[in-house]
């Protein structure tokens, strides 16, 4: 694998090179490690400054105008997190957060399952009117590279490129995360250990910018993930691991406290609620090197909703609680039991 500095082991892959090569190296690295750095991606530097900018700008606002948008007046689990209101493994994250999915009318309600409830309006800071419109440059840009990448994974590993594509047509559920981390504090923990639930992960982090770390399957060794300029650093979710039965894997990871505060920017790539990541049909030299370790106490599910949902209510139980939705119920499967005003 190549290094970038002297600091880290992840592959780097460059989505420019030729088809053949990038499709070789993005099976390998997803397979192998399941994070890389990727280059090559065409998204303007002044995009991804922009958006940087505006996350500084976001979290410079008053408490009171962060506040006034809080992710427990929503019942979609969309808006303003502050420090210390998020969990990973029952365990408090130290940062805080936006959360930003596309912009639409609710589809939850009685009867339905609970997960539909993720569909909904967001929730935007009035002093930044700005916002919406860099959200959405950003949205779009970052979901061509997601979905290119997924033609070529696809291919590499013999199923036809667009083989995703009916997974995400209509509604796809994107999220977008504007984070920060101040400068370590209390705790050492800003994320705990744990896996993305959706296909892929593209994480903008600030070059030099420290904290982020990972864990290959097997391996008690963290290894540091610093911010690279131009790069991206991606990740495969568990879905793909699903699809995969086990070839691609996704990699637990965390955020680990120290020195500066750090800002980045996380885009999880996400097909609609409601879709099944289709079953890929490896060829037999990969299909031997699969490898599934299913853990009955934390069940991945295939429908991309229902595993969304999971991690919802175990990360946000003051969400669930002030909505009214059955946190025994993790599935997501028709367990509707709370009245769901949604905020706009």
């Amino acid at each position: 694998m190549a290094s970038v500095g002297n600091v880290t082991a992840l592959p780097v892959v460059d989505l420019g090179e030729a088809p053949g090569v990038l499709r070789r190296r993005l099976r390998e690295a997803a397979h192998e490690v399941g994070f890389f750095y990727l280059k090559g991606h065409q998204i303007p530097a002044a995009l991804t400054a922009g958006v940087l900018k505006a996350a500084r700008a976001l979290f410079a606002l008053p408490e009171a105008d962060k506040d006034a948008i809080a992710m427990v007046r929503s019942p979609h689990f969309r808006g303003y997190t502050r420090l210390g209101g998020e969990l990973t493994r029952g365990e408090v994250d130290w940062r805080e957060q936006i959360d930003i999915g596309p912009q639409r009318s609710p589809i939850g309600g009685p009867g339905k399952p609970d997960y539909l409830w993720l569909q909904g309006p967001n929730q935007w800071p009035a002093a930044l009117p700005e916002l919406p419109g860099i959200i959405d440059e950003w949205d779009a840009a970052l979901s061509g590279v997601a979905r290119t990448l997924l033609g070529h994974w696809a291919a590499s590993l013999g199923s036809p490129p667009d083989v995703f594509e009916s997974a995400f047509a209509g509604a796809p559920a994107t999220l977008i995360k504007m984070i920060r981390y101040p400068a370590r504090a209390a705790t050492a923990q800003g994320v705990g250990p744990h896996k993305d639930s959706g296909v892929l992960t593209l994480l903008l982090a600030e070059p030099g910018a420290r904290g982020l770390q990972v864990r290959r399957r097997g391996s008690t060794q963290w290894i540091d993930v610093p911010g690279v300029d131009g790069a991206f650093v991606v990740n495969i979710g568990e879905l793909l691991e699903v699809a995969t039965r086990g070839y691609l894997r996704a990699t637990e990871h965390r955020v680990h406290l120290e020195g500066a505060e750090r800002i980045s920017i996380a885009y999880f790539f996400n097909p609609r609620l409601d879709a099944q990541v289709p079953m890929l049909s490896l060829p037999e030299e990969l299909g031997a090197r699969a490898e599934s370790h299913p853990d009955p106490s934390d069940p991945i599910y295939s429908v991309y909703g229902r595993n969304a949902w999971k991690s919802r209510l175990r990360a946000h139980p003051d969400v669930a609680a002030a909505h009214g939705y059955a946190v025994g119920r993790l599935d997501g499967e028709n367990s509707f039991p709370g009245r769901g005003n949604e905020v706009r």
